[in-house]
């Protein structure tokens, strides 16, 4: 299997409403993954909650790459995520990600922090909100 990477599966889970979210997530995340935002740790149980409500969130988004690199099982990339949300509104995050990669190519493990560029105080936890 090819390994994944962080805008295939940020597409895959936010910006494909018709792929069903657990196919999504088994394209791109290991049974085992873990997840730490801004400090706070997810099992794959809790990454897939937070995924399910920003679902019913985000009508449109984008992914832009700024920098990417894979050593090893190892990745790292720097990112901004653009969201339309249902209401209208736009938010944009800069993500800055550390993650490895399980033998089959999935991630086992994210840790990143956020950095939000444009939205109002209550999209600051978006890459958290459950």
């Amino acid at each position: 299997m090819a390994r994944t990477d962080v805008a295939t599966a940020l597409n895959d889970l936010l910006f494909t409403p018709g792929l069903d979210l657990h196919e999504a997530a088994d394209r791109h995340f290991a049974p085992d993954y873990r997840q730490r935002t801004d400090g706070r740790w997810d099992d794959r149980q809790e990454f897939l909650t937070h995924i399910a409500h920003l679902r019913t969130v985000v009508a449109d988004g984008s992914i832009e790459v700024h920098d990417e690199l894979s050593v090893g099982d190892r990745y790292a990339d720097r990112h901004t995520v653009n969201v339309t949300k249902t209401d209208g509104s736009a938010v944009r995050m800069e993500v800055y990600l550390f993650g490895e990669f399980a033998p089959d190519g999935r991630f086992s493990r994210i840790e990143e922090t956020t950095l939000m560029l444009d939205g109002t105080e209550s999209d600051r936890n978006l890459g958290s909100a459950r």
